[in-house]
């Protein structure tokens, strides 16, 4: 399958598979740095990237900074959603992007990597999606 078919047929496969849920795992790599490190520009991306993929948000943005190991310090972000959870992980030292999306409600994974590139400004993105059973 040529991966542009891959790509248009998320939902067709998510419906033919019967899946109980989905899940997007992207990578976004070289993000602009004073955006994936402002507590604020975090929490606004969770709030716009819900309202995109049209899922409902249950209580508040959960943004915290830590990490003692140097590779890995930075922002986490936890969004729940009625249909389940958004988080993610903002690395200072690589300044990438790693952001998941569980939701039973189905959502265009293409949505949520090309509106996480642009909102932080990255280079490119890797993207895994799983169809959950």
């Amino acid at each position: 399958m040529r991966q542009v078919d891959a790509v248009q047929s998320w939902r067709r496969k998510y419906e033919l598979e019967d899946a109980w849920g989905i899940l997007t795992s992207v990578d976004v790599h070289d993000c602009e740095p004073h955006l994936i490190r402002d507590e604020e520009t975090v929490k606004r991306y969770a709030v716009e990237l819900c309202e995109k993929i049209e899922m409902k948000r249950f209580g508040e943005t959960v943004v915290v900074d830590f990490g003692e190991d140097e590779r890995v310090s930075g922002f986490s972000l936890v969004q729940l959603i009625e249909t389940s959870l958004v988080s993610g992980h903002f690395a200072n030292q690589s300044n990438n992007a790693h952001i998941d999306v569980f939701s039973c409600k189905f959502y265009e994974p293409n949505d949520v990597a090309n509106f996480t590139r642009e909102f932080f400004g990255g280079r490119n993105y890797t993207l895994n999606v799983t169809l959950r059973k």
